[in-house]
């Protein structure tokens, strides 16, 4: 059970550390932003490569961001008999729900979007307008990437439920829904 609990921590610190990098963008989302505003109304000068990149860095914020969100529980989560449940009994709905219901769902999606993200990689796709920024599939890459991160982070979680449920663990007070 140690060297589970020690891929879990592994795992957890992963996307710790890639959340709290790319939660970055969001401030370099907006300073862009108001860079395209200015230049555009002020100046009258417009930047399609500046435009695509607030969609880029938005994008991979919210897939790479993803597995950070549900390490300390951010997701939606309907939780009428969740939140009044025991710790043990929130640890069989979290083991569970991965098992079921998160890890075949993100299966499915990475099975699908191989061959989208594979064949933008096969002709190296780059953006429709001329100026615009000529790594498109970069940007589609991180569908996969989604699947990976979130997948590990499913793993990790239900590696800290099966701990709780077997009395090895405990939830931290500050953890949230699906945190551990």
């Amino acid at each position: 059970m140690a060297g589970l609990l020690s891929l879990a921590k592994t795992i957890d610190k992963l996307n710790e550390n890639i959340g709290r990098t790319v939660s970055w963008l969001a401030l370099f989302m907006v300073l862009v932003q108001f860079a395209v505003v200015l230049l555009r109304y002020v100046f009258g000068i417009g930047s399609i490569f500046m435009q695509e990149s607030i969609i880029y860095m938005h994008g991979f914020l919210f897939m790479l961001g993803a597995g950070y969100t549900l390490l300390h529980g951010g997701h939606v989560r309907v939780d009428i008999f969740y939140g009044a449940a025991s710790e043990r009994k929130q640890a069989f709905v979290d083991f569970f729900g991965v098992i079921f219901l998160l890890l075949p769902v993100l299966a499915l999606i990475a099975i699908y979007a191989w061959p989208y993200v594979a064949d933008s990689w096969s002709i190296l796709e780059s953006s429709k307008e001329t100026s615009g920024i000529p790594a498109v599939y970069v940007l589609k890459s991180s569908i996969i990437a989604f699947c990976a991160l979130m997948a590990l982070q499913g793993i990790s979680m239900a590696i800290h439920s099966f701990a709780i449920i077997k009395g090895v663990e405990h939830k931290a007070a500050e953890d949230g829904p699906g945190g551990m």
